[in-house]
């Protein structure tokens, strides 16, 4: 890992981890964290590939080809899964770490994107973005593990964005842009939208769940987070962004969300419990998505310019919003 000579208030830049350059114009998309073997999993787009880091010492250490247009990426670790979907070819992935070799996949709807996974029905699901120029409709695809088989299919109503699983209620989220909203998914029953809360900003986009405090965090497309109760979907508070987010992590131990800003190209680091913007954290226009290492509380920033990962550290220190 090269070494970054700056300081930024809130996080501190450890370096840098050069990833392979883009095979075709495009960037990065969502990552995940396997913090048993210390590994971190990024959707590398332009590749048709998962880009592998290991967390201990930073540094690329392989990449997991033949999965088109790869948009998500999702670990299970009691399982030692990783799920991906496979925008370019409508298929989840699901690779079985200890055995590695090819992942398995099973066909979803159109464009798939947002991964959530409920390990206690081993049942993954899949937000669907839809692809209106072969009438393929937002949707989301409920997928067996076990047998490796789609076993529910609902059609959404807008398109879709991230998907998190909440085990205390037994639900699916899946945020929706156009209308606003944030539904809900139950896997007893696969064949309907079990609910649906109405948002009051413009696209919700990147999401995660707060289970200690029973809410969702919600960021959206017109630079609002929005603090909704898990519950009720009573809006609870709202916040003014640096610009219009993606992926958001949450990292429980400090109380602090993280909020990936591609245009002009920061993270956000929000202080959860007094609901204010700590800092405001340099990256590179166009990195619009983060992973997040709860283990040593690291940050990584995707810098599609560049083809690398900015690595920051969060002390959990006292900072003002720069």
């Amino acid at each position: 890992m090269s070494r970054a000579p700056s300081h930024a208030a809130g996080l501190h830049p450890l370096g840098f981890v050069a990833l392979p350059a883009h095979a075709r114009p495009g960037g990065f998309d969502h990552a995940a964290v396997h913090r048993g073997r210390a590994r971190l999993f990024v959707a590398h787009t332009a590749n048709d590939a998962i880009d592998v880091i290991d967390t201990r010492d930073p540094r690329l250490i392989d990449s997991i080809g033949g999965l088109a247009g790869v948009a998500g990426a999702l670990v299970d670790e009691a399982s030692d899964l990783l799920f991906t979907s496979n925008r370019g070819e409508d298929t989840v992935g699901i690779l079985e770490l200890r055995k590695g070799g090819a992942p398995a996949k099973v066909a979803v709807g159109a464009r798939p994107n947002g991964l959530a996974y409920d390990p206690q029905r081993r049942l993954l699901l899949c937000a669907n973005v839809g692809d209106p120029a072969r009438a393929g409709a937002p949707s989301v695809t409920l997928v067996d593990v076990a047998v490796r088989a789609a076993v529910g299919q609902i059609t959404m109503p807008g398109r879709t964005r991230w998907a998190i699983h909440d085990p205390d209620r037994g639900l699916f989220f899946v945020n929706i842009a156009d209308p606003p909203a944030i539904v809900m998914i139950d896997p007893a029953t696969p064949d309907r939208i079990a609910g649906r809360f109405a948002m009051p900003a413009r696209g919700p986009h990147g999401l995660d769940l707060d289970p200690r405090r029973g809410r969702l965090y919600c960021a959206c497309d017109d630079a609002r987070l929005l603090a909704v109760d898990a519950g009720s979907g009573a809006v609870l508070a709202t916040l003014e962004l640096s610009g219009g987010p993606d992926v958001v992590f949450l990292n429980a131990a400090l109380d602090r969300l993280y909020v990936a800003i591609g245009d002009p190209g920061v993270i956000d680091v929000i202080d959860v419990a007094g609901w204010r913007r700590v800092a405001t954290v340099p990256t590179e226009t166009g990195a619009h998505t983060i992973g997040f290492d709860p283990v040593a509380n690291r940050v990584y920033a995707f810098l599609p310019g560049s083809h690398r990962a900015a690595v920051f550290a969060d002390p959990g220190g006292e900072g003002g919003a720069s």
